[in-house]
């Protein structure tokens, strides 16, 4: 509360046209990705710092209760906006069979792109990115959840700078 008592709102996040050239890693994220996962990938965004996060329709509300304790206000620092704005390249993220994310050229301005757990990325958006990733997993295990292969490109990425 202010000294009048009332409570300050948080200032809007910047629009995506706001956000510079040289900013940090984008998340994108297909059909349903975030729908059980939102509240663990945007608790990451105050410390992994995407710029920019871009959700199709059929996600989960980044602005529901839940997602918003979680994200701790994160998500009045970070532009969210369409699936379709997210800056270029777009790296998609498969369970098995891209490019081991290490050894993934990640650009300075790099767009991750996530499916739906169960399902991954639809054919048509994982067609739609420059190029195709995973990260490596133990043998026995059979994926990441969206949060936790969020939360590993945003730090690859970062780890980089």
């Amino acid at each position: 509360m202010n000294e009048s008592g009332a409570t300050p709102v948080p200032a809007p996040a910047p629009q995506v046209q706001d956000v510079l050239p040289g900013e940090a890693a984008t998340l994108r994220a297909a059909q349903e990705a975030l729908a059980g996962e939102r509240r663990g990938l945007s608790a990451l965004w105050p410390f992994l710092g995407p710029a920019f996060v871009a959700l199709s329709a059929g996600c989960a509300d980044p602005t529901s209760p839940k997602a918003l304790r979680a994200s701790m206000g994160a998500i009045f620092r970070v532009p969210t906006g369409s699936f379709d704005d997210a800056p270029r390249p777009w790296v998609g993220l498969l369970p098995l069979g891209g490019t081991p994310l290490a050894d993934a050229e990640l650009g300075e301005r790099t767009t991750f792109v996530l499916g739906a757990e169960r399902e991954g990325l639809p054919e048509e958006v994982a067609s739609s990115c420059e190029l195709l990733a995973s990260i490596p997993l133990a043998e026995a295990a059979e994926s990441l959840n969206v949060a936790a292969a969020g939360a590993v490109a945003l730090y690859e990425h970062a780890r980089r700078r």
